[in-house]
């Protein structure tokens, strides 16, 4: 520790010395170590090596590295997350807050570009007539700056946090309207982003089905896999906002603290995604290639 931070620490424990582990944060701590571990090396392989990438559109080209950079740039802040889960935040107020900027910031900007690339898939096979190249890159730029507009909360309500014998970066409300301010922005975020998703993917579907030369397995089974991967895994950390909305509103604290002890499991397994996305977009690649050779007509090869 810093002299500072060991200052803090004895100021908020001051009959105490720094604790063994913490073994309610073994289990997410095994989940994200995983996803850092698979994550990062996969990531970094789509980045340099840009498999297949002569053969995608430039656009999805772009939103493929964009993709691969949020999702980078959030598994590289897990090992000090890790840390804190299983021993206790050691590095300052600041760092606190910019990791937390960091780690919104990324997060949103890997789910606005699924988001962006179901909806450039939709409008490249569905509406290819309104498909405009240009206002597709203006989004992706849009992307950023509404990710990082959307982390500012995370950064202001991120605090250190005294529990038990730990200290933790975490989220600290100064009243119950802030608190649910920031769960319901998050709340409605996600399920905007999961309506987009699901109606692209639904329509893009239906597209497919209906022209016979789409008509194969490996297509039906691509759509599934993205749609299944992405919901399950990010599910339960908007369920949980939800009933921690509730329970706030309720002004039910029991109710509340019992939500805020699995919110590290939930935000465990939504993690998972980042590190699932290049293995995703490899399923995609091996789909169109089995396209490529099947006689498929080229417009539809660069909406992969």
């Amino acid at each position: 520790m810093t002299s500072s931070n060991i200052s803090t620490y004895s100021q908020l424990f001051p009959s105490t010395s720094p604790p063994s582990m913490d073994s309610r944060g073994v289990l997410p701590a095994v989940i994200m170590s995983l996803s850092f571990l698979l994550g990062v090396p996969g990531n970094i392989a789509v980045i340099i090596l840009k498999p297949n990438f002569q053969q995608l559109s430039s656009m999805t080209q772009s939103l493929m590295l964009n993709l691969a950079v949020s999702d980078l740039l959030f598994l590289l802040t897990l090992p000090l997350w890790i840390y804190s889960l299983l021993y206790s935040w050691i590095f300052g107020l600041l760092a606190c807050k910019i990791l937390a900027y960091l780690m919104y910031c990324s997060v949103y900007g890997s789910v606005l570009t699924i988001v962006l690339l179901s909806f450039q898939r939709y409008m490249l096979i569905v509406h290819q007539e309104f498909y405009n190249k240009t206002k597709m890159r203006l989004l992706l730029v849009l992307l950023w700056l509404v990710a990082m507009t959307l982390s500012i909360p995370a950064y202001l309500v991120t605090h250190e946090t005294p529990d038990k014998h730990w200290l933790r970066c975490r989220n600290q409300y100064s009243c119950p309207s802030e608190k649910l301010a920031v769960l319901l922005t998050e709340i409605l975020v996600g399920f905007a982003a999961f309506f987009i998703v699901a109606f692209s993917y639904i329509q893009l579907y239906r597209k497919v089905n209906r022209a016979a030369f789409f008509n194969n397995p490996q297509t039906s089974r691509l759509v599934t896999s993205i749609i299944i991967v992405f919901f399950v895994l990010w599910i339960p950390y908007h369920t949980i906002n939800i009933l921690r909305v509730g329970a706030t509103a309720l002004h039910n604290e029991k109710l509340e603290k019992r939500f805020a002890q699995v919110q590290d499991i939930v935000n465990a397994l939504a993690f998972i995604n980042s590190c699932l996305n290049p293995l995703l977009y490899k399923t995609q690649r091996e789909s169109r290639f089995i396209r490529t050779h099947t006689g498929r007509p080229e417009k539809f090869k660069a909406a992969v």
